[in-house]
């Protein structure tokens, strides 16, 4: 008997064989010029033999592979699908066992796709708005020409596929009927059964159906949304940069110490009109700069220096003063300061812009005045309906790809499994011992292989209740390694003390308790002396051996269970409670115990433990965090570590 993953393997290389036939069509099209496509043969075909998901797989992939060939292939992908659905569901009615028949079958797919290709053609083809008059004329001449392509190409696939299906071997056709499912073949009186007379069926499908329609609509939201945002802050972000470099152009041309004459004098001055026409030459540069003009901000408003006209508004005058825009008067300090602004997008009266603002600064570093654009938006939005259609036609085929193979996975996978074993346990009879094992039987022939938790019910439901207490105790045993990784992940590996982590989760506790009013704790702060130079001179052995000391130094006084190693060198001492009175003794004899060890001249240099160390004690009116009291007792630990250095004569 084949196995199950051979007959899987089987039709996934006769799936591929159906794209490679697709993907040689359009070659031989492409190559020759053909005015037709041969890209869906092998779509027609595996959809007519195996159904919805082969068929549908075989369509998707091959425009997938070959939008690397033409980029615009990616974009009818729905179309290729659309032809395996159709052509899957008259092959379920038997359309495609007699030649009349299979006639009929042309015209509704050649109908369909043709509609289909105009209307992706035109949604991808648009450019600045959507007319609806011209858009359903455009649509049209796409749907003459398509269906002049689209009539000889899906008829000869159609028909190939007819005639094919004639010599293709009863056992390929079955073996389509196994594609995906992850359980022997059951009989047709179990499928009659689970078919029908059970209305948790049709509840359980509805429900995955209704769930898998909901996700897929979320993703394609989703995606779509995030697509839009990143395009459209792309798509800013590059105008911005388009017209801070046209206004550093303006900027260029300014003088500084021209432009009060410039703005007295006007035409009158030495070299205005020359620097007006630099700035006409700027503006014709691109033709989205909607308004180029240079200000001298002040109190009661900007002062023209240069105001260019345009087609239809006519262009303040030098010495003008114009009012501050509404859209300016969170910037107005900044601007009269002469400080730089951000750009500003703005959509008002005169439409969708991004204004920039740059300052002119004279030789001593102070703004003079203001080199001012106003660069069309328009573009954006544009762009941002062509791209919407692109994402609409890109994910389109996509998703009802995943969903169809979704909604097979969730058949085979889940509805299938659950409803056979369901169908034995009902009528699993216990008159005899002959019966019972025949209803085993049964029950192992379903041979469920889903690697999930389907198939752990499956086991569940055969096997014995040694294998229940088998599962039993791997479940204490992991329980068991979890504690274990819970205990290691709040313990340092070199000091076996409470780590960083388990400092975190007290603070936490502590905080929660100030918030409560019920707190009394102190924090002491221990940092280590010398770790680097004995790590230098006598190697990091030696200063782990120092840090371990030092460690236990630590923890002698204050208690192990109240030590944590938050840092290298650095140990921290919280002390609750009843403790808390009897800090002051502890730091004085850890103090008093460092001490003993400089003094003492037979311990080697990594038994010498040296620290500075600092303490604080909550307090009620001021620390409103464990944090605060830490901040203190580091700041207590620093000054002893200065005073340390101080003393020193080693």
């Amino acid at each position: 008997m084949v196995s199950f993953n051979s007959w899987t393997l089987r039709l996934i290389a006769i799936c591929a064989a159906g794209v490679i036939l697709n993907i040689i069509g359009f070659i031989i099209a492409n190559t020759f010029g053909l005015n037709i496509y041969l890209d869906t043969i092998g779509t027609v075909l595996i959809a007519a033999i195996g159904g919805y998901v082969p068929g549908i797989a075989v369509g998707f992939f091959t425009n997938l592979i070959a939008s690397f060939f033409k980029h615009s292939y990616i974009y009818f992908s729905l179309v290729s699908i659309t032809i395996a659905i159709m052509v899957t569901f008259f092959a379920e009615k038997g359309y495609y066992e007699k030649f009349s028949r299979v006639l009929l079958v042309i015209p509704f797919v050649v109908l369909t796709t043709s509609f289909m290709s105009a209307f992706i053609d035109e949604m991808l083809s648009l450019a600045n708005s959507f007319d609806s008059w011209k858009s359903v004329i455009k649509i049209w001449e796409h749907f003459i020409d398509n269906f002049s392509k689209e009539l000889p190409d899906k008829g000869m696939s159609i028909l190939i596929t007819f005639f094919a299906l004639k010599f293709i071997p009863e056992d390929i056709k079955n073996n389509f009927n196994l594609f995906g499912r992850m359980q022997a073949p059951v009989s047709s009186e179990m499928r009659k059964a689970i078919g029908s007379n059970n209305k948790f069926v049709a509840s359980l499908r509805t429900k995955m159906i209704t769930q898998l329609i909901f996700i897929t609509i979320f993703i394609a939201g989703l995606i779509s949304s995030i697509s839009y945002t990143i395009f459209q802050d792309t798509a800013v972000k590059e105008r911005v940069r388009i017209a801070d470099g046209i206004i550093t152009m303006v900027v260029n041309e300014i003088n500084p110490k021209k432009v009060d004459d410039f703005i007295a004098n006007g035409y009158e001055a030495e070299d205005y009109f020359e620097v007006e026409k630099e700035l006409y030459k700027i503006r014709a540069s691109n033709s989205d700069i909607k308004f180029l003009y240079v200000y001298k901000i002040m109190e009661d408003g900007c002062h023209v220096v240069f105001d260019l006209d345009t087609a239809t508004v006519e262009a303040s005058k030098h010495g003008d003063i114009e009012e501050f825009n509404e859209s300016f008067e969170e910037y107005l300090p900044d601007l009269l300061a002469g400080r730089p602004i951000p750009p500003i997008i703005s959509n008002e009266t005169y439409g969708y812009l991004l204004t920039i603002y740059k300052p002119v600064y004279n030789s001593e570093g102070k703004c003079v005045c203001y080199a001012g654009i106003d660069f069309s938006m328009d573009l954006i939005n544009d762009y941002g309906r062509m791209f919407i259609a692109e994402v609409v036609a890109l994910f389109s085929g996509a998703l009802i790809f995943i969903f169809v193979l979704s909604l097979a996975f969730v058949e085979n996978n889940i509805l299938l499994p659950v409803n056979t074993m369901s169908y034995c346990a009902k009528n699993f009879v216990y008159d005899s011992e002959e019966a019972r094992k025949q209803n085993i039987e049964r029950l192992k022939s379903l041979d469920i292989k889903t690697r999930d938790e389907i198939e752990n019910l499956y086991f569940a439901f055969v096997k014995s209740t040694e294998d229940s207490m088998l599962y039993f105790e791997n479940f204490q045993r992991a329980k068991i390694e979890v504690a274990v990784m819970e205990q290691l992940a709040h313990t340092d590996s070199l000091t076996r003390i409470k780590n960083k982590t388990a400092y975190t989760e007290t603070t936490a506790r502590l905080d929660k308790n100030i918030s409560d009013g019920h707190a009394d704790f102190a924090i002491v702060m221990i940092d280590i002396n010398f770790l680097k130079r004995v790590n230098d001179t006598y190697g990091h052995e030696r200063g782990n051996e120092y840090l371990i000391n030092a460690c236990e130094l630590t923890c002698s006084i204050f208690g192990r269970e109240n030590v944590y190693r938050v840092g290298g060198d650095e140990f921290v001492a919280v002390l609750i409670g009843d403790k808390v009175g009897c800090c002051a003794d502890m730091i004085a004899k850890i103090r008093d115990k460092i001490e003993q060890f400089r003094a003492d001249d037979t311990l080697q240099a990594w038994e010498k433990v040296s620290a500075a160390v600092g303490v604080a004690y909550y307090n009620e009116n001021t620390d409103k965090t464990a944090e605060e009291v830490f901040k203190r007792a580091d700041s207590d630990m620093y000054k002893n570590k200065i005073a340390m250095k101080a003393t020193r004569k080693d």
